[in-house]
């Protein structure tokens, strides 16, 4: 287990934790990165350029463990290939520019070029936001948590 993973819960390494932490991140952030991710003048060709459709939503239904489509949510995807490596990303919403900037970390960590460390402190970071708004929304929530006891 890497420091990270012990820090925060998450394999930021592992491409699929890592894509959605991308998933999660700021604009702001992922433009900044993916930026210094191009510094060096790598060859960054665009595969898939960022598209918006709609994805099919999933949901475990609780008692009877049964799955049954939601909806559908709009999301991005984009894909890229920097310095002979592929990226890939895959955002809700419609935000092209994050997509595509997050399809560029992605390749950048998979090719452990030199910003790999930065994607990867990028998702530490976003798991540790993660982690605090639910430990938050779940101090909201306790609470009103009903526990049942069983009568002998």
């Amino acid at each position: 287990m890497t420091t990270s993973e012990r820090t925060t819960g998450h394999r930021a390494g592992r491409r699929e934790e890592r894509a959605g932490l991308l998933a999660l991140a700021g604009t702001a952030e992922l433009v900044a990165l993916a930026d210094g991710c191009l510094a060096d003048s790598a060859q960054l060709t665009v595969l898939v350029p960022p598209e918006v459709g709609c994805v099919a939503t999933e949901v475990l239904e609780p008692v009877g463990h049964e799955r049954f489509l939601l909806g559908d949510v709009l999301a991005c995807r984009a894909e890229v290939d920097l310095a002979g490596t592929r990226g890939w990303a895959m955002r809700l919403g419609d935000d092209r520019v994050a997509v595509l900037a997050a399809a560029v970390c992605d390749a950048e960590a998979e090719a452990d070029r030199p910003m790999a460390g930065e994607v990867a402190a990028l998702c530490r970071r976003v798991a540790a936001r993660q982690a605090a708004a639910e430990a938050a929304e779940w101090a909201v929530l306790a609470p009103t948590v009903v526990a049942f006891e069983e009568l002998a």
